[in-house]
């Protein structure tokens, strides 16, 4: 993992996020109305992660951006509860452990930023990550909590801080 980098997001980072984001959720069929992609931050990511209670990180090797994903407070819900967003990585950066330590990451942040709860959406397509979840005791939740506006993902969990 020497030849990787996980750091919070700086503004320059931003049309690199966006790219990634744009690149990689379209291979799981999630880019159309009701997905994250179309989420206005999308474009301005380093702006949206500097409000309070929020974080975002990226992940670099040689200086490209190749994964990121963060926390912030879930909209709709209990101030206590976060969700984990936009944690993607491109195919080149997968099977390093690094969606594992990015989630450790942004499970700690989200404590030490004061939330009890952390929530997520996401797509039984994206069979590793919801084995990564389930494996961080991540539990499979039937109706979705908060506001995100992602009716288009058809798998959600919620676990404790």
């Amino acid at each position: 993992m020497e030849r990787f980098t996980i750091r919070p997001i700086k503004p320059a980072d931003s049309p690199a996020v966006a790219a990634l984001i744009r690149a990689v959720m379209p291979t799981f069929g999630c880019d159309g109305p009701g997905f994250a992609i179309l989420d206005p931050e999308v474009d301005d990511m380093a702006t949206a992660y500097r409000a309070p209670r929020a974080a975002y990180f990226v992940i670099e090797e040689a200086g490209q951006v190749v994964g990121g994903g963060g926390v912030a407070q879930l909209v709709g819900a209990d101030p206590e509860v976060c969700e984990l967003r936009k944690m993607y990585l491109y195919p080149e950066a997968r099977g390093h452990g690094l969606g594992r330590t990015l989630l450790t990451l942004c499970l700690e942040t989200a404590r030490d930023l004061g939330y009890t709860t952390c929530y997520l959406e996401t797509m039984e397509a994206m069979e590793a990550a919801c084995r990564l979840y389930e494996a961080f005791g991540f539990d499979r939740l039937e109706a979705p909590m908060g506001a995100t506006g992602h009716f288009g993902c058809n798998r959600r969990y919620a676990r404790a801080l």
